[in-house]
């Protein structure tokens, strides 16, 4: 008699929670889902998505006497703007702050900002078959704070990206061009080609893995300057708000003459504000 009255008050029980146990299994659902897009979002360059990535990067090996360190904070917000119901334009900027020391030529050893890079990238909406894309013009802006941060010149060209989502994949690159056409008589022309092709995997537990390269040919110079990247970002949610975070490592395939050579250090920090 018991045991049948504790069975159905058990069973009671069991039909009273199940609301709240489907209810709580809905909204686990939905957050991980969530999840699962940000960090889809996040490997896509130009996603309808407002972000605040700070990156910050470490390189040595520079100068006359290999002794030179850089570390670059490059402050990069994404805003997504709608301009109609089949077109976004998304603005990317990058603005570093920068800190070298331990060159020979004491003159070379200065924090401050360097020249901002502004691209707009013209994107549809929907997919073009497999493929999102986007082009657009970009600009370079002489913002640096000093000579030896700079080019102090005014620059401006076609900037493109093209990359494909499946499953947990994205494969891609983005590539622009930078002319000078104004500025500083006495600084050397910027004549600069830039290529990044990109590769990103995302795991079950939203770690991203990625590898890239961030390749820039000097035309002036004809030098390459050519990092390889390899890291992990991991997305978070603290209080309720999405961020990522990361850290990688970088080699220095080829570089200008007194440029960086060896390893280097890459950290990542991501603010999202999904809509």
């Amino acid at each position: 008699m018991i045991a049948t009255c504790t069975n159905k008050i058990f069973m009671y029980k069991t039909k009273a929670l199940a609301p709240l146990l489907c209810i709580a299994a809905s909204i686990t659902s939905a957050v991980a889902q969530e999840v699962d897009e940000l960090a889809k979002k996040l490997a896509n360059p130009i996603a309808d998505l407002i972000s605040f990535p700070i990156q910050a990067n470490y390189d040595s090996g520079y100068g006359a006497n290999g002794n030179g360190e850089v570390w670059r904070i490059n402050i990069q917000p994404v805003i997504p703007i709608s301009i109609n119901e089949n077109w976004n334009v998304i603005s990317r900027t990058i603005l570093p702050v920068i800190d070298q020391s331990g060159f020979a030529n004491e003159a070379r050893n200065r924090s401050g900002t360097g020249d901002t890079v502004q691209s707009l990238f013209f994107s549809p909406k929907d997919k073009v078959g497999d493929w999102v894309l986007g082009a657009g013009p970009v600009f370079m802006l002489p913002t640096a704070s000093n000579d030896y941060l700079g080019s102090g010149k005014w620059g401006v060209g076609p900037t493109a990206v093209a990359l494909k989502q499946t499953g947990p994949w994205t494969i891609g690159g983005l590539t622009n061009h930078i002319a000078s056409f104004a500025g500083d008589d006495d600084r050397s022309s910027v004549n600069a080609t830039f290529i990044q092709p990109f590769i990103n995997y995302i795991t079950p537990t939203k770690t991203s893995i990625y590898l890239n390269t961030e390749s820039t040919y000097d035309w002036q110079s004809e030098q390459w300057s050519a990092p390889i990247n390899l890291g992990a970002n991991q997305m978070l949610n603290i209080a309720g708000h999405p961020l990522q975070v990361g850290i990688g490592a970088r080699y220095w395939l080829d570089a200008p003459d007194q440029g960086p050579s060896g390893w280097g250090l890459r950290l990542n920090f991501i603010m999202l504000f999904p809509k």
